[in-house]
């Protein structure tokens, strides 16, 4: 609930702060990634494992100096993969992490022509999970956590943007939790690529 409010305020104070004569555009956005686990300890390994984003997104540039941010509501679907030694004997398991990601990038964009463009943009992402599979059987899942995300892309005719992004953990996604484990902590966090295509209206 935290994170919510938190996210809401910086949303808030981005509006409130966002000049007048700002451009600002709506649009969809999608794509593909690939997602490995990273684990506290030895004990677990992550596996490298693709899935999707997709959800509405909106920018805002100022257009002299092209400054601005964007943000958008991205329904995520990671496929992950962990492996454990068990007496010698390797145990592994698939599933699909489901969440809803919220990334708040600041964004320079720059003119490479009439109509192409190109931008770097940086900024943390705000996950809220809403469903893991075997994941909460064995781990103490995470209602929210918090990634950060560095990219860079390039703008097609005005209104199509395809990027490249590098999103890593800050704070941890989960915790395994086992009766018979007796070990230190294994922590889980989730770094990802990403290679998105947007659209603007």
């Amino acid at each position: 609930m935290k994170k919510f409010l938190s996210t809401f305020v910086i949303f808030a104070c981005l509006w409130i702060a966002l000049p007048a004569q700002a451009q600002v555009k709506f649009g969809l956005k999608g794509g593909l990634n690939i997602s490995t686990l990273s684990f506290s300890q030895d004990v677990v390994k992550g596996d490298n494992r693709t899935g999707f984003f997709v959800g509405p997104m909106v920018e805002f540039t100022l257009p002299v100096v092209g400054l601005g941010f964007d943000v958008a509501a991205l329904y995520n679907q990671d496929g992950a993969k962990f492996m454990k030694d068990e007496g010698g004997e390797i145990y592994s398991a698939s599933q699909t992490l489901k969440s809803v990601e919220v990334p708040v990038n600041l964004k320079w964009s720059f003119g490479l022509g009439s109509t192409l463009g190109a931008y770097v943009a940086a900024g943390p992402q705000f996950g809220f999970n809403v469903g893991s599979g075997y994941f909460a059987e064995a781990f103490d899942m995470k209602t929210c956590y918090t990634t950060f995300n560095v990219g860079a892309g390039v703008k097609l005719i005005r209104h199509i943007q395809l990027g490249l992004n590098y999103n890593f953990g800050i704070s941890k996604l989960a915790k395994a939790v086992s009766d018979e484990y007796e070990g230190p902590t294994v922590d889980m966090k989730k770094n990802t690529w990403q290679i998105s295509l947007a659209y603007l209206f």
